[in-house]
């Protein structure tokens, strides 16, 4: 039986680790939610059907390649359902799945949680920030 080196038990670990992280469903969601237009785009047709370009107005800093990614992403994952209109010219709309409407609820959880919460988080950076740099153990104070 051949010993592994630490490098080759960490590497060994690490492959684990990530089959587990793979395959774990909150880390999969929140490889989709936690993209940085998924959760406005998701917010914005909670309010019903938008059509291609109501959307890109309803999300002015995203470009339009951005847009289309998030778009199918969303489509391919079940949260989105696109419908064409063969007309002149023709008509693309998006709305929510069953699905879509479903996780609404949370992604508004998560903005009313950070409305009342983003404060406390920028007051902690700031006292994280005013700390940097300071040498371990040198705000210690003596606990006997």
């Amino acid at each position: 039986m051949a010993t592994m080196t630490a490098a080759e038990r960490r590497e060994q670990d690490k492959a684990a680790f990530d089959a587990y992280m793979d395959g774990c469903p909150t880390h999969q969601l929140m490889g989709i939610i936690g993209n940085k237009w998924s959760m406005l785009l998701l917010s914005d047709l909670a309010h019903g059907t938008r059509r291609y370009a109501e959307i890109g107005r309803a999300l002015p800093g995203v470009s339009a390649k951005m847009l289309t990614q998030t778009l199918r992403s969303l489509e391919r994952d079940g949260f989105v359902a696109r419908s064409v209109t063969p007309s002149v010219p023709v008509q693309v709309e998006y709305t929510l799945t069953l699905l879509g409407e479903r996780i609404v609820p949370l992604l508004t959880s998560i903005q009313e949680w950070a409305g009342r919460h983003i404060e406390e988080i920028h007051a902690a950076r700031e006292r994280y920030g005013e700390g940097a740099g300071q040498e371990v153990g040198a705000d210690c104070r003596s606990l006997g």
